[in-house]
């Protein structure tokens, strides 16, 4: 009987009805691209340090982010790491943005590049398992297939069989393979090379100062008691994390360092707030408009508990109605921006079931407020 009541009040007034369930879409929309983007900002902000295969990482002391790795630490303390019982081998990295030439608009763009020495089992190149044939020749790099348009449709050529020769930091270089990693908020697109390849584009830096000193482990090993291991082995000229804290960290960085993450989590609370102020109007109104009827049935015994699970009720239809059409602009909203971005925005049940509780809460509190207004109907007054 509460429910259909409930039903009949919201749909007496269909205009006022869309106009609710339209606040709420606008809402659910909201906290939906806010928290997808938030999302996809720290799961891209780890994307390469996905690919790096390795244990633990040795950085700079200055350290605070892949974008902003500028200083390195001395090539000496990897060959220390072997000290240190339990590391099988290691790898010296080096990284720095540049500006790549688009091959067919002759315009650049800065992006990221990464040279090592091309072994195997160190960074993770897809189908590509020995890097060593495609990078040891002059002035050769793997193009991410991921990077964003501006920097030419390289992928389409290359696998058509064309030849791709442009040219980073005035230098010639041709893309001979192709891997893929991802974009994020700092980093527009990427390629990797040898380090004798990056050391030719960069002949003022040195081999000695290396940017990401990756360690893998023998079978069997801890690395965090490696790494406690190798804290007291190095000096205190390198940072030493394992792959869990390198990711902790770049996302610790980019939700308490930048505006960006602040920016994401009031997004989510507008998105609440107007949302609780679009339903509360509407239900107050509805009450108002009807405030009669509800005193009537206050004067034949019912009481305010039952006239309370009428407005209930009401915001839990509202929240039904409001979310599936919202749900589903934001899925569409994500696939846009990830073609367009190439950032890994993908909705997940989680986020889907937090959003829907966060929609119920808003309406109900919305409903909770209107009560108010209910409880001041006293059928003496209004009679």
């Amino acid at each position: 009987m509460i429910f259909a009541l409930a039903w009949r009040q919201l749909f007496h007034q269909q205009a006022r009805l869309l106009a609710a369930i339209a606040g709420i879409v606008f809402a659910v929309v909201l906290i939906m691209v806010q928290l997808g983007f938030q999302a996809a900002l720290y799961e891209s902000s780890t994307l390469h340090y996905d690919h790096m295969m390795a244990d633990i990482v040795l950085l700079s002391p200055q350290y605070e982010a892949i974008m902003y790795n500028n200083s390195g630490f001395p090539l000496q303390r990897l060959n220390q790491a072997y000290a240190v019982d339990g590391v099988s081998s290691t790898l010296a990295m080096y990284g720095s943005f540049v500006a790549w030439k688009n091959p067919w608009t002759h315009k650049e763009r800065t992006m990221y590049m990464f040279g090592f020495n091309p072994i195997p089992g160190f960074f993770d190149l897809g189908d590509i398992k020995d890097p060593g044939p495609l990078l040891r020749r002059n002035d050769s790099v793997l193009f991410d297939v991921l990077s964003r348009k501006e920097y030419g449709d390289v992928p389409s050529a290359f696998r058509a069989g064309q030849r791709v020769v442009t040219e980073m930091v005035g230098h010639r270089v041709e893309v001979t393979g192709l891997f893929s990693a991802g974009t994020s908020f700092g980093i527009d697109g990427a390629v990797v090379m040898s380090d004798a390849n990056f050391f030719r584009l960069m002949p003022g830096r040195s081999p000695e100062v290396v940017n990401f000193g990756l360690i893998k482990l023998k079978p069997g090993y801890d690395p965090d008691q490696v790494r406690a291991q190798l804290e007291k082995v190095l000096p205190n000229d390198v940072r030493v994390l394992t792959h869990s804290q390198i990711d902790a960290n770049e996302r610790e960085f980019w939700s308490s360092n930048t505006p960006i993450g602040f920016i994401f989590a009031l997004g989510v609370g507008l998105g609440l707030v107007v949302g609780i102020i679009v339903v509360y109007q509407i239900l107050y109104t509805d009450v108002s408009d009807h405030l009669q009827e509800y005193a009537t049935l206050k004067a034949i015994g019912y009481k305010d508990s039952f006239l309370f699970t009428i407005i209930i009720w009401e915001s839990l239809i509202l929240s039904v109605f409001g979310y599936i059409p919202g749900f589903l602009i934001s899925l569409l909203i994500y696939r846009v921006a990830t073609n367009a971005t190439f950032l890994p925005l993908r909705m997940t049940a989680e986020r889907g079931v937090v959003v829907y509780l966060l929609t119920i809460a808003m309406c109900v509190v919305s409903g909770a407020l209107a009560l108010r207004r209910l409880s001041k109907a006293d059928p003496a007054e209004i009679f």
